[in-house]
């Protein structure tokens, strides 16, 4: 589930699709390295259950608030809770780790990562298609986009065991409000008592 909610804004914005899937991809890592801090909530549906959430993103740094999992990464530490476990996991991860959770980090590493395609182009509908290079349970991932407003709105992650994952973003904001503590655990989101266990 980690994997999946992070995978939402794998991409935050969409060109036209007169563009390759290559410089729409290129484009979003483009956006998410920006000056202005993104924000985005989104809806999730799966054979698991479904849930909602809001993510915040500035640079490579993120913040994820649901009631099923909570993350903040200030650059150089990761504090995960989960809901499941009850209690916090603070962690220093590695490019590879951070790769398997972070946004930025997998758009950025596509390239590596992906073999891509345009799936299909409608109206103002454009679809594009990624299929891990290597072994996952990850089978393919397909990003719907509006090319009137240039932003996802939906995400369709299928993998082996747990069948198919559909994700609906909205509400994006383009200059959303943070500052050098919104990445940072805070235990006011976390229930009192929760232990936080540091992995570093």
């Amino acid at each position: 589930m980690k994997r999946i909610v992070f995978l939402i804004l794998t991409v935050v914005a969409l060109v036209s699709s007169a563009q390759t899937p290559e410089q729409v991809l290129d484009r979003c890592v483009s956006s998410i390295k920006g000056k202005n801090a993104v924000s985005a909530t989104y809806s999730i549906s799966s054979t698991q259950g479904s849930g909602t959430g809001n993510i915040v993103m500035s640079g490579n740094k993120f913040r994820i608030l649901s009631p099923e999992l909570k993350c903040w990464y200030d650059g150089t530490t990761l504090w995960t809770y989960s809901a499941a476990t009850g209690e916090v996991n603070v962690t220093n991860p590695t490019a590879a780790e951070l790769a398997s959770v972070s946004p930025y980090a997998t758009a950025q590493n596509y390239k590596s990562t992906y073999n891509i395609s345009k799936q299909s182009a409608s109206g103002s509908t454009y679809v594009v298609k990624l299929v891990p290079k290597r072994r996952s349970q990850v089978t393919q991932v397909l990003l719907t986009a509006n090319t009137s407003t240039n932003r996802i709105t939906k995400v369709v992650i299928s993998t082996k065991n747990s069948g198919t994952t559909t994700i609906t973003i909205s509400n994006y904001n383009n200059n959303a409000s943070c500052t050098a503590s919104t990445f940072k655990f805070d235990k006011s989101q976390v229930p009192a008592g929760t232990q936080v266990v540091d992995l570093r």
